[in-house]
């Protein structure tokens, strides 16, 4: 962790501890409803102290069966919107290992380092920096509507992109990396060009180095890997490669049907660091860091098989060190060093686990077929520190509107079976993703905050355009796992 940061990261732990004390806040007595599902919780923050009209919400709790419609009863989250980030039909959130929100549904990197109290926002200034490979210079807050994504490194760093597609006083269709060094503690970025047009939310992962490659990426301590939404999913088109995060160059992905050479990846691992827990990219990239070095990409190849990306960034057919395939394309590790693979068929979910590299698994079944029609969109998120797992999923329901609901797995290494779900919002919007919708809710997203709560997308009536709650209510032992 950087030296300049010690005392703060001392601060924030000291005051997360001060607030958890049996008698701060109580333990949300008011709510028991004959459960004791909130036995051991407490507010880790008061939600009086939140500012804003409607910020603070009333979520129930529920049996986490959903065929039962047993509610137990409710909890408060602090909520945000577009002034904290988003645009008109997204948040991408993530979060730091250090306790910052961060988000970047919109223009511009957005976080909070007070748990969601005061925000801010970093715009590019007039110069970039001196090592941009393309000269460009910009009008701060001039470059539009745009929209990006962003993630911690394993390292401390933190990579982002933003895309500006519309033409504005700083231009057009243009394409900006911003990049946190977790040196200087500062951010700056870069203007890139790119080959595709239009290139659309983009996806981005850390692939885990050292990385040695040839020109034009060269070397560092981890590259960062952006594909477009649009174009890698419609037609394979590849993606932009940095080892920087500043100047990003093509990288090709290989034919779906290509025959390459076969890798054994390390799938296995022990002591991970806490940074894992936050370095897990969007599961839209379909690909997750590997703590061994490099990336793998689950199903990537058309007749199933996986795909490896190694740190000299070449690319391989893959299987674990035992010649299996993983059981689904959404994967990702966390701190515990537990493999996370999350697979969805109609409306059933399968949360499978393995300890051991991706040898054996264990699993659990998610069915929303009693309640859902379909599903529209869905998340998952991990943190080893506090051997918790949260799924979210937003489905059309039986009756019309879309439902936005959480389950919490605590202890999931010793149960898969989850604890509770949580239903987030009013799940009274019948919301569509895509362009020219006049309701629109473009992608799930979500992430866990180092001292074990949620940060969690929806959308509902309350808002013309999306939202996301921040959990406030969480069990007291967290403190003393941080």
């Amino acid at each position: 962790m950087r030296d300049g940061s010690t005392t703060k990261i001392v601060a924030s732990v000291a005051t997360v501890l001060i607030l958890l004390l049996p008698g701060c806040f109580g333990e949300n007595e008011e709510i028991y409803e004959g459960n004791d599902w909130a036995k051991g919780f407490a507010y880790i923050d008061d939600p009086a102290g939140f500012t804003g009209e409607d910020r603070i919400r009333p979520f129930n709790v529920s049996h986490p069966d959903p065929s039962l419609n047993d509610t137990w009863g409710n909890s408060s989250w602090a909520v945000f919107g577009n002034p904290e980030g988003g645009n008109c039909c997204e948040h991408y959130l993530a979060a730091t290992e250090w306790g910052w929100i961060l988000n970047f549904g919109g223009e511009y990197p957005t976080w909070s380092e007070d748990r969601g109290h005061t925000w801010q926002e970093w715009q590019p200034p007039v110069v970039q920096n001196l090592n941009c490979r393309t000269p460009k210079l910009t009008l701060p807050g001039q470059e539009g509507l745009g929209e990006g994504s962003i993630v911690q490194t394993t390292t401390g760093d933190i990579i982002a992109m933003g895309w500006f597609p519309y033409p504005s006083a700083s231009g057009g269709d243009q394409f900006y990396a911003f990049f946190w060094d977790a040196d200087e503690e500062d951010w700056t970025w870069c203007f890139n060009r790119f080959t595709e047009p239009f290139y659309d939310r983009s996806w981005q992962m850390e692939i885990v180095g050292p990385i040695d490659a040839n020109a034009p990426w060269g070397s560092g301590e981890w590259a960062s890997l952006v594909i477009s939404n649009f174009w890698h999913q419609s037609s394979n088109r590849g993606g932009q490669m940095s080892t920087d995060g500043l100047n990003y160059y093509y990288f090709e992905f290989p034919d779906r049907d290509e025959q390459l050479d076969t890798y054994e990846v390390d799938l296995t691992s022990v002591d991970l660091p806490a940074s894992w827990d936050y370095t897990k990219p969007h599961k839209e990239m379909r690909g997750f860091p590997v703590p061994s070095g490099g990336a793998y990409f689950p199903s990537f190849f058309s007749d199933g098989g996986d795909a490896f990306l190694d740190t000299s960034l070449n690319w391989w057919r893959a299987t674990t060190l035992g010649g299996e395939s993983l059981p689904s394309e959404y994967c990702a590790f966390d701190s515990s060093s537990y493999l996370h693979c999350v697979l969805q068929t109609g409306t059933t979910f399968l949360h499978t686990v393995s300890d051991d590299g991706g040898e054996t698994w264990t699993n659990q079944t998610y069915n929303l077929s009693s309640v859902a029609e379909e599903i529209e969109e869905w998340e998952f998120h991990a943190n080893g520190v506090h051997d918790l797992f949260v799924l979210n999923v937003r489905y059309q329901s039986s009756a019309g509107p879309d439902v936005d609901v959480a389950w919490h797995v605590r202890d999931y290494s010793e149960d898969l079976a989850p604890d509770s779900m949580t239903f987030i919002g009013l799940g009274d919007l019948d919301a569509t993703s895509g362009a020219g919708q006049d309701i629109r809710f473009d992608f799930a997203s979500m992430t866990i905050l180092p001292d074990g709560g949620s940060v969690i997308a929806y959308h509902d009536s309350s808002d013309p355009d999306p939202l996301f709650g921040l959990e406030l209510f969480l069990p007291q032992e967290y403190s003393v796992n941080q």
